[in-house]
Parts: structure tokens; sequence; C-alpha cells
């Protein structure tokens, strides 16, 4: 890297990912929890394959950053860190969730996730120099109560949907959306709102 990017600034690359700034992501601690996160998985996902159910809830407590009542995720489950995601009571997750939660992904109360979906905090310099020299940062990702999200879907960076919404079935969620709306497609449009009555 012939650039030094952070010139006066004190903070380790850990201390600039959790502030949302530009970071490099050789921090040490990262490593050591991304490492922890990928064992809790795994032994997660054994968990649930020999139906100990009590062994899978306490794996996922130690995992998550919080986890509601009676909320469920089915293996596999990915994530980068699984300190900063955060599952709301009831809430429904089918597998192969991959979570990138660089910054943190709140999941509301009874939401419903479909299979294959992709909650992606990450991002990184449009510029190619920056990029080249490994720089990156994150923006949260926020589903509110009661969402449902359709098979396939991908939540980009800095997406906040509001309550109730849906979204259908392999669309890319780029801008945040509001409460009570159906969207979908590449990107992901509003297609109509939905009555709560």
């Amino acid at each position: 890297m012939g650039t030094d990017y952070f010139t006066g600034d004190p903070r380790t690359n850990r201390e600039r990912m959790l502030a949302g700034d530009l970071y490099i992501a050789d921090d040490p601690e990262n490593a050591r929890i991304a490492k922890r996160a990928m064992r809790l998985c795994h032994e997660y996902h054994r968990a649930v394959i020999v139906d100990d159910e009590g062994e899978a809830l306490a794996l996922l407590g130690q995992l998550l950053g919080s986890l509601g009542e009676g909320a469920w995720i089915r293996p596999p489950l990915t994530v980068d860190y699984g300190e900063n995601i955060h599952v709301g009571a009831r809430t429904f997750i089918n597998n192969n969730l991959t979570a990138l939660d660089v910054a943190r992904i709140t999941i509301g109360e009874d939401c419903q996730i479909g299979p294959n979906v992709q909650l992606l905090t990450p991002t990184h310099p449009v510029e190619p120099q920056p990029r080249r020299d490994k720089l990156e940062a994150a923006e949260p990702i926020s589903l509110g109560d009661n969402v449902w999200l359709g098979g396939g879907v991908i939540v980009c960076p800095g997406v906040t949907i509001g309550d109730n919404s849906v979204i259908g079935a392999g669309s890319v969620v780029t801008h945040s959306l509001p409460a009570n709306v159906i969207a979908v497609g590449n990107p992901a449009r509003i297609l109509r709102a939905i009555s709560c009555s």
C-alpha cells in the first residue's frame, strides 16, 4: 500500500470498522472473532443435525448479538462476526442465510426470511486505487417487524425495510423501503402498498 490513509488516526482497524469508517481488514481481533464465528456456526449446524435444540439455541446465543424468544435460524448459517446481528422474537430464518455483519444487522420481530437470503453490510471504494489498497467500510441494515424476504433476496449496505413490507423472491434491495409495501425486482421497486386493516 503506497498511501498512508490513516495518518494522524491512532485507532485500530477494528475501531475504525466499528465506527463505520474506512479500514483495512487485517486487525487480529477481527480475525479472532471471525474464526470464533465460523466455529460457532459449524457447531450450531451439528447441534441441529443431532436434534439438540437446547445446545443449538445456546450456540446461537453465543454467536449473535441478541436472539429474541422463539426465534429460529435453520442452518447452514454464514456470518462475518455474528456479534453485530440482532434477531427479534418469533422470527424465522430459513437455510443458507449469509449475513455479513461488518456493521450492525437488525432483524425485527415476527419476520420471515426465505432461503438463500443475503444481508450484506460491507462496502468498498469505487475508485480503483483505494480498493486495490484493500480499504473497505460498512453500512448497517435494518429490517422492521413482520418483514418477509422471499428466497434469494439480496439486501445491500445501508438499507432499511419498514414494518410489514414484503420483498419478492430474487429481488435486490439497493435503497431503503417504507413500511407496508410489496417490492420486487432488481433493483427492487415498490409494486403496491399493503392494506393493514
